[in-house]
């Protein structure tokens, strides 16, 4: 985004007076008008499009405070700030149960962030609350166990989203894993009794807890 001080060539100390005057001075000097030439005239165009933003921001005290307010943020630079601030983001929507938006967040934050398995883990868990995304949280489940295959929270998440699919053979060696992991973690066992592993092939899930499980972990 331009610096609309700059644009105008004045500084951030400048009066509505002196920014009316510098505007003024470059709708003389650079309107597009002026131009004959296609090339400068789409440049001018161009330039003088933002000029009239930066004036009709900076001569308007309350569109000014803003903009400064803005412009005073700290920039996010890289992409592991750019995935962090994603990721605090989606949490802050999924605690709003914002699903939608706290996919998209998260998203972000793995796009920018490949190798964080926290990321992969939050999107598959609210991916799993979307009714047409189930599949797809198990593929994000899945690299979050690659990425961190020593977590037994996420083999036992996984194991639960593998269950909601039918994927019975998968979840079980899921929450084996999770099981090995952690034997005495009370939610792996939760999920391993859930799923009736080392309980006999036949041992129903307990009601409610693929839904139970993911909803806590928010």
């Amino acid at each position: 985004m331009a610096d609309f001080y700059e644009t105008l060539g004045v500084p951030r100390t400048a009066s509505s007076a002196e920014v009316r005057k510098a505007y003024l001075v470059i709708a003389r000097e650079r309107h597009p008008d002026r131009f004959a030439d296609p090339g400068e005239k789409a440049r001018a165009q161009e330039f003088f499009q933002v000029a009239t933003e930066a004036f009709n921001t900076l001569s308007n005290d309350r569109a000014r405070a803003q903009y400064d307010a803005e412009q005073a943020k700290p920039k996010l630079v890289g992409p592991a700030e750019i995935g962090a601030d994603a990721f605090a983001h989606g949490l802050q929507q999924w605690e709003a149960r914002d699903v939608a938006g706290a996919i998209e967040l998260f998203r972000s934050a793995v796009y920018h962030v490949p190798q964080e398995a926290r990321y992969h883990a939050a999107l598959g868990r609210a991916l799993a609350r979307h009714p047409k995304a189930a599949r797809e949280a198990v593929v994000s489940f899945e690299e979050a166990a690659r990425l961190a295959p020593r977590n037994p929270q996420i083999h036992a998440e996984l194991a639960l989203v593998l269950e909601g699919q039918g994927l019975h053979i998968r979840a079980r060696k899921a929450a084996e894993t999770a099981r090995a992991l952690a034997p005495e973690d009370p939610q792996v066992a939760k999920v391993v009794a859930q799923l009736g592993v080392g309980g006999g092939d036949d041992a129903p899930p307990e009601p409610g807890g693929l839904k139970g499980f993911l909803r806590r972990k928010s």
